[in-house]
């Protein structure tokens, strides 16, 4: 059995291995990092610790909108360093079977479909498991422009 941390992110269900998992915490004020990707949402300090936050909604593909109220962080371990993912809201540690993990569904939008590794049927929807390592993946930078002479 894998034990998995569920939650959800614009309204799609996920999870993640709780063993990449340090602890949940809400997240408290962030300082917007100038120039930054898109999916990162801030610098938080977590009890002295500057901690990055990755706001994977973009990276999903999922609605960006403007989200109101309380976030929630997952902090993580992903790249060698310590992160914090940004979460809707947290639910439960859940046991599954890794046998019962299905590829990905070819239904599903493609930029969320190369960001799990697979999903869990559940009675009324999918369990979405994550891929940590392609979610906190350094966006691809743009070409450099070249210079008119």
């Amino acid at each position: 059995m894998t034990e998995l941390v569920t939650f959800t992110v614009a309204g799609a269900r996920c999870a993640l291995d709780v063993t990449r998992v340090r602890e949940v915490v809400r997240a408290t004020r962030r300082t917007p990092v100038p120039l930054a990707p898109p999916d990162v949402d801030g610098l938080m300090n977590l009890r002295g610790q500057v901690l990055m936050c990755l706001d994977p909604r973009s990276r999903l593909g999922l609605d960006a909108r403007f989200v109101e109220g309380d976030r929630m962080a997952i902090v993580v371990d992903a790249r060698g360093e310590t992160l914090g993912l940004l979460v809707d809201d947290v639910g439960e540690v859940v046991d599954l079977d890794p046998g019962e993990l299905r590829p990905a569904p070819t239904t599903l939008d493609p930029t969320l479909r190369a960001n799990i590794v697979g999903a869990h049927p559940l009675p009324d929807g999918l369990l979405l498991v994550l891929d940590l390592d392609a979610v906190t993946a350094p966006c691809p930078t743009a070409p450099e422009k070249e210079h008119l002479s």
